[in-house]
């Protein structure tokens, strides 16, 4: 467990985690990471046996750098040992239990011990501190409660801040929009694509939530465009935070005022970098793809859990005061990539492409189909109404810009279609914005 002890609200740099000297914080960090091997040796069958495989003990783990020797854990090892294979509890230690959906195959379920959920509730606290956030505000929690991690773990961060939280869960647009002007709503969470869709009818609505100032968004990814556009558009701050249900959940990592990269809470998760096909560790400032080993989870450990989001970390100074590593925020996934005529092509690329001209909105729909052997590439794009409802002169060179937009970044020149406002179908949870046609 942490240091961290503060009343609710109550917070002081001097004894909050996120700014202790980087030598404490090894201290701390190599304390609890023998300890949690020790744990995962002694009660999970599966890492047990890889690292007999690899003839190591949790005695070998005498410094940070021996972290590099262990065995990886990756999804498929969640739904191998479905459902509790992976405890490191007994049950009657178990106090709760969340999972997946996932897309495909069984779902992953992890466990918490009450320590665990402290430990969760404590850094969505500095989470929220870090969006300057304090007990006044009102916090309207948008993303999705039940089985999902990110309801419940920011709800009682934000209880836990002293603040005045709103479970309104996902949903129902027009309730959400009632509530954050008729209740005075200052701060809130769901997902950046969600966000915009609310943005989209509370201009058709002239509804006024005026006193919101910030937007803790995540659960999917998003560029610096859209998070621009978004700041541009509500004159709020748009703030990343990260996490993932098989690490904790929500606050992992989060932004501070200056977005300079996420703070990631290295007392509770030790991040490293490693080259997506070899596994091997990369130097700091290298991209990669991130790997996280939590450091003080009793009811599932995990140990090196390969994310497959690509980033980067560094260790600057950041002026906030905070001595944890930042992390890049996270554009793309090392397992999301599709390949059109050879050339590499993320989604990410797609929308910063499209959000860098002008007349179109941030709602748009990736289509790949197989035809005569070849894989073909779709973007429907919405536009302005303003723009639709133009000449097809101003339509036509819309058109050629987008195209030359995607091309410009994607190196390959793709199929675009413009489409009416609104046409393309809202998500109130993560945007779905890829249609695989080729394995249907």
């Amino acid at each position: 467990m942490s240091s961290w002890n503060d009343p609710p609200g109550g917070f002081h740099p001097a004894s909050v985690p996120d700014y202790l000297p980087r030598g404490r914080l090894a201290e701390i960090q190599l304390q609890r990471l023998q300890a949690v091997v020790t744990r995962a040796h002694g009660r999970v069958e599966i890492f047990r046996r890889r690292m007999e495989e690899r003839g190591l003990t949790p005695a070998h783990v005498r410094g940070l750098e021996d972290l590099a020797r262990l065995p990886f854990t990756v999804k498929a090892d969640l739904r191998d040992t479905y459902p509790f294979g992976l405890f490191a509890s007994p049950m009657e230690d178990i106090v709760r239990l969340h999972a997946s959906s996932g897309t495909t195959g069984k779902p992953i379920v992890v466990a918490y011990t009450k320590a665990d959920l402290d430990v969760w509730t404590e850094v969505m606290v500095r989470t929220f501190a870090a969006c300057g956030l304090h007990r006044g505000d009102v916090i309207q929690n948008a993303y999705g409660y039940g089985l999902f991690t990110g309801g419940l773990g920011a709800h009682y961060g934000a209880e836990a801040l002293g603040a005045t939280v709103i479970p309104i869960s996902g949903g129902n647009t027009e309730r959400q929009l009632m509530v954050m002007q008729d209740f005075g709503v200052t701060a809130l969470c769901c997902t950046p694509s969600y966000f915009l869709h609310l943005l989209e009818r509370a201009r058709e609505m002239k509804i006024d939530f005026s006193r919101l100032r910030a937007g803790v968004f995540g659960a999917e990814p998003w560029s610096e465009a859209m998070r621009q556009r978004i700041q541009a558009e509500s004159g709020i701050k748009a703030y990343d935070i990260y996490g993932l249900s098989e690490i904790i959940g929500p606050g992992v990592g989060i932004e501070c005022a200056h977005q300079t990269g996420l703070h990631l809470f290295e007392d509770h998760f030790y991040p490293e970098i490693v080259d997506p096909t070899s596994g091997e560790v990369l130097p700091e400032g290298a991209e990669g793809e991130l790997v996280l080993t939590t450091l003080s989870k009793q009811a599932m450990p995990m140990i090196r859990y390969r994310t497959r989001d690509v980033t980067a970390l560094f260790a600057e100074p950041c002026a906030c005061g905070r001595t944890m590593r930042r992390m890049r925020r996270i554009g793309r996934r090392a397992d999301d990539m599709f390949i059109i005529r050879g050339v590499n092509v993320f989604p990410s690329q797609v929308e910063t492409a499209l959000l860098q001209v002008e007349g179109t909105l941030p709602h748009y729909q990736i289509v790949l189909t197989r035809e005569k052997g070849l894989d073909r590439m779709e973007v429907k794009v919405e536009v302005t109404r303003e723009v639709f409802s133009d000449k097809i002169r101003a339509l036509e060179s819309l058109h050629r810009k987008l195209e030359d937009a995607l091309e410009h970044v994607l190196g390959l020149r793709v199929q675009v279609t413009l489409v009416e406002p609104r046409s393309l179908a809202r998500s109130e949870g993560k945007a779905k914005r890829l249609t695989d046609l080729r394995n249907v």
